[in-house]
């Protein structure tokens, strides 16, 4: 399990990833940089597709099926098993209890971490009483407490089929991630918002390669696509969401900026229907897990009922 892994053609790497668009974007970018980072031909490794649990329901919101592990399951798995030697997530859909045999190896160069309003220019040129499509309790809640007069609409699938629902009528505007939209060449669509006043969920943008933790051929292999800052960013997010005890249910909306070795976080909780809002920040080295714990006891300590409800920790 140990000896460094030299794959070739014959006997390639074999990446998992789920099937849909966006996915298998994050999959070859992540492919490309790997074979650059060793010289290797792109038929060295193989990509290997599974339709994700969180893919197959589409009507129900993703808290009420299961979380974010029906995004990782499968993909877990295959892990397990020797199917596969490595997968590829979108770390805002990965759970934040992991697997202990599981590791995240690297996390790419994270990419824009706004979100993109599709259907107005602003939050605030959004018609009164308008329908917003979107899932996402961070989103509806963000954009309840912005507008209480507009009505949230439930909205799931992948890029195109919530463009899809929009022009056909089912919602007046929707959110989708920057990241995204720029992964699948459509970065013209929609209108970012500005992430210092609407900040964006915990890890957006940020694409992660996880492995067995025994594999340590694989995490050197990996290594070298590792972009230390995006990893550290992604490490104190998920660190607070751990604090917090969030849930998919739970509404946190944050924004990290490094300068230097530290690194500040910027958090702000809601209540589902964005009654309700507290917010706190706290600047830590690198690598701490203290500070991102220590920002969750203070949100939580105040934080109204109507919030804490919401989430585990304290």
């Amino acid at each position: 399990m140990n000896t460094l892994t030299t794959p070739s053609a014959a006997n390639p790497l074999k990446l998992g990833t789920r099937r849909s668009p966006l996915a298998m974007a994050q999959a070859e970018e992540t492919r490309r940089r790997l074979c650059a980072a060793h010289g290797w031909e792109e038929s060295f490794v193989e990509l290997v597709t599974v339709v994700a649990s969180g893919d197959q329901v589409l009507d129900r919101p993703l808290a009420e099926i299961g979380g974010k592990a029906l995004w990782t399951k499968e993909l877990d798995a295959w892990l397990a098993d020797g199917s596969i030697d490595f997968a590829v997530h979108s770390m805002k859909d990965v759970e934040t209890e992991r697997p202990e045999a599981l590791m995240i190896a690297a996390v790419l160069p994270r990419e824009d971490v706004r979100d993109v309003l599709v259907g107005a220019e602003s939050v605030a040129a959004i018609p009164a009483g308008a329908r917003v499509g979107t899932s996402a309790p961070r989103r509806a809640a963000q954009m309840l407490h912005a507008r209480p007069d507009l009505t949230v609409v439930g909205f799931r699938g992948n890029v195109a089929t919530r463009l899809g629902k929009l022009e056909a009528g089912e919602a007046d505007v929707t959110l989708l991630a920057a990241a995204g939209l720029n992964r699948l060449g459509q970065s013209g669509v929609g209108s970012p918002l500005d992430a210092d006043t609407w900040l964006p969920a915990p890890a957006q943008g940020a694409i992660g390669v996880e492995c067995l933790a025994a594999r340590t051929d694989l995490v050197a292999l990996l290594d070298a696509i590792d972009h230390k800052p995006s990893h550290a960013a992604v490490m104190a997010e998920r660190a607070l969401l751990r604090g917090l005890g969030g849930t998919c249910h739970s509404p946190i909306a944050l924004l990290t900026t490094a300068e230097g070795a530290d690194l500040t976080l910027r958090a702000a909780l809601f209540s589902p229907d964005g009654a309700e809002r507290v917010e706190a920040s706290a600047t830590f080295p690198a690598g701490d897990s203290e500070g991102p714990a220590a920002l969750a006891r203070s949100l939580l300590a105040s934080a109204p009922e109507a919030i804490r409800r919401h989430f585990t920790g304290g």
